[in-house]
């Protein structure tokens, strides 16, 4: 999912440099909402290793 964020945002970079403003805004608009799915997964994962994950293991 990051690797698509990271997509979108190089694609809305290039498109905003050759002036496709609309496309630009739309890739930037995607790209920052898969980067807060990605943070949000990140965070749950940390989450459940710290509690879950550990309790399981022992």
């Amino acid at each position: 999912m990051l690797k698509w964020a990271i997509i979108l945002a190089v694609v809305a970079l290039i498109a905003g440099a050759l002036g496709f403003t609309g496309i630009a805004g739309a890739a930037a608009g995607v790209a920052k909402i898969l980067f807060f799915i990605f943070l949000i997964g990140v965070v749950i994962m940390l989450v459940l290793g710290a509690t879950v994950f550990k309790a399981v293991a022992k």
